[in-house]
């Protein structure tokens, strides 16, 4: 997708987001006042979005190397193209972060600035749920029997992790606020999103959990994509880690050690007081994570 500028006055480079394989884009532009898209734009920014599609029964064989080299960076060349650029700035959200990571380590002569929010790199430091289930997952099983892991599947593993507030404390939330439309309207349209989620490819799904999460093979640099090495010290670009403090998907343990491991010179880390969706979706997102951001790509754009 490629949103419609809102300035007359643009950044050269363009920024293509990565977004999660979990649920869908939409939620990076959920509404107007906390849309992700929106604040970019009206600070100038040429945005690309990566649609990741509905996997079907016959993708259930699409690994890492199909989305890291074919799908990505097929669509980083198309923008290369149309931008007449040479090179991108790149951003990728949770676990298209980590696909977004291996594409900036194999490509980095196309990747000029890189934005890994909530990135999903070190699985033995991981402290959430997801991580602990990952460890003890007989993977080969689940996938030899039911081939693409299912939305069901993935919904249900995502609301055990916070059972009572998923549960129960948002509908008595609700109801409690079911007078104010502002409220209702915003309840509405992230509850849509958030039952809203693809298959994930068998193939790629268990490779995730065999090489993040149980070899933790990427931060050790051992992992490979068709025989290539993704060595994280190859990402030499500029690059911008953000983090959430109160992440239970992705816990900070899990993604802050790639500040750490790339070759870049040029390097931040901020970590703000929120949780996954609310560094992405939310008044803090609005007030403090874009503004950094926009300012930080600005420099470099």
């Amino acid at each position: 997708l490629h949103y419609k500028p809102i300035t007359e006055k643009q950044h050269k480079t363009p920024l293509l987001i990565s977004y999660a394989l979990i649920n869908r884009f939409h939620i990076l532009d959920i509404q107007p006042e906390k849309s992700w898209v929106r604040n970019l734009l009206e600070q100038g920014f040429d945005i690309y979005m990566l649609d990741w599609g509905t996997p079907t029964s016959m993708d259930k064989y699409l690994d890492f190397d199909d989305y890291v080299n074919g799908y990505l960076d097929t669509y980083v060349e198309y923008i290369k193209n149309e931008s007449s650029t040479e090179k991108i700035s790149l951003q990728g959200y949770c676990t298209g972060a980590t696909i977004a990571t291996t594409y900036a380590s194999l490509h980095p002569e196309s990747v000029k600035n890189y934005i890994a929010t909530a990135p999903v790199i070190d699985g033995w430091r991981d402290t959430t749920v997801i991580s602990n289930l990952a460890k003890h997952m007989d993977v080969d099983k689940m996938v030899e029997t039911i081939g693409n892991m299912p939305p069901e599947f993935m919904y249900y593993a995502f609301s055990v992790l916070k059972p009572f507030e998923q549960g129960i404390e948002k509908y008595v939330n609700f109801f409690k606020n079911i007078e104010n439309k502002k409220f209702v309207d915003s309840f509405l349209r992230v509850e849509k999103w958030l039952g809203d989620t693809p298959p994930i490819p068998g193939e790629l799904f268990k490779q995730w959990i065999k090489d993040i999460y149980q070899d933790n093979l990427l931060i050790q640099n051992k992992m490979y994509i068709e025989g290539q090495l993704v060595d994280l010290k190859k990402i030499d670009m500029p690059i911008f880690t953000q983090v959430a403090v109160g992440d239970h998907l992705v816990s900070p343990e899990c993604s802050m050690p790639l500040h750490y491991a790339v070759g870049s010179e040029d390097k931040t880390l901020r970590m703000y007081p929120t949780g996954h969706v609310g560094m992405i979706a939310s008044s803090l997102s609005q007030k403090k994570v874009l503004p950094e951001l926009g300012q930080w790509l600005a420099e470099r754009s």
